[in-house]
């Protein structure tokens, strides 16, 4: 089958456009943990919006009407733990109805796990959630892709945090040197581990040097500046190029909500209704401080 369209023959996104489907995948992030009587991992969530917003809404080459095109770009979420995120953000492009994340999130035998199962959720490329499996597993699609004569791109979202275990560095290594310049990785970077500061526990600086030690493109941006986001998915190499793209997204774990941001107590967490109202309030207050 020949490439599908970018936007299933639509124009992109404009950056405005895309700043405000991230407040809508916030807002309904912030309402899903007011709503779900479990604990939501909402500080990665919200680190990690604006790059799945510029991902599912301008990036990636997908269709949800036809998810089976052997033409589209794959998707891998290695931080798996950020699966609500992504979830909200395929329904909002049409993949699913959002409704049915609502009422079944994180219920016996949902579709809509605490980490995503392909087997459950069609649209899904790979079932993920132990940290640092997910590279490996695309740089091995990307393999596989290149092996079969094939020109789409394989992108994946990792957690910093999850950086420090071997595998990553390992699949880093075999990304370049079978020259996956179809293998694109994302890093949001937001520099906290669940119950730490990621250089408490481990030192990752000097960390874009590291990835262009091992012979990666690297990209530094920050990761809430949607016309960044936009400009370093507009400038990656093309498919067939030699060398694999790591955008380092530097982000703030819990982004958007004042009183989440940065703080280690929101990792993961629920909302009351006045907790909600107040974290809706704080989205709302730093939209409106970003937009002036």
């Amino acid at each position: 089958m020949g490439q599908m369209s970018l936007q299933a023959g639509e124009n992109p996104h404009t950056v405005e456009e895309l700043e405000d489907l991230a407040f809508e995948l916030r807002s309904k992030l912030l309402h899903l943990c007011g709503t779900y009587e479990g604990a939501v991992h909402i500080g990665g969530d919200l680190s990690a919006a604006d790059i799945f917003t510029v991902l599912y809404h301008y990036g990636l080459n997908v269709d949800p009407a036809d998810i089976a095109n052997p033409a589209r770009d794959r998707f891998v979420l290695s931080k798996g733990h950020a699966a609500v995120c992504m979830y909200i953000a395929m329904a909002m492009r049409g993949f699913f109805p959002y409704e049915g994340i609502v009422e079944t999130y994180g219920q016996l035998d949902s579709a809509y796990g605490m980490h995503p199962c392909k087997v459950q959720l069609p649209g899904v490329e790979c079932s993920t959630g132990s940290l640092g499996h997910g590279l490996p597993l695309a740089v091995g699609m990307a393999l596989s892709a290149r092996g079969r004569g094939e020109s789409h791109r394989v992108f994946c979202l990792l957690g910093d945090g999850e950086t420090g275990e071997g595998s990553v560095w390992e699949a880093a290594m075999a990304a370049r040197s079978n020259e996956l310049g179809n293998l694109v990785a994302f890093v949001d970077r937001n520099r906290q581990l669940m119950t730490s500061f990621a250089e408490e526990r481990v030192v990752f600086e000097p960390y874009p040097d590291k990835w262009a030690a091992f012979g990666w493109n690297v990209v530094n941006i920050d990761g809430h500046d949607m016309a960044q986001l936009v400009a370093a998915v507009d400038a990656l190499p093309a498919p067939d190029s030699n060398r694999p793209t790591i955008v380092i997204c530097e982000t703030v774990k819990g982004k958007g909500v004042d009183f989440m941001e940065r703080n280690l107590a929101w990792h993961a967490g629920s909302l009351g209704a006045a907790d909600l109202e107040r974290a809706m309030a704080a989205l709302e207050a730093s939209r409106e401080k970003e937009s002036v």
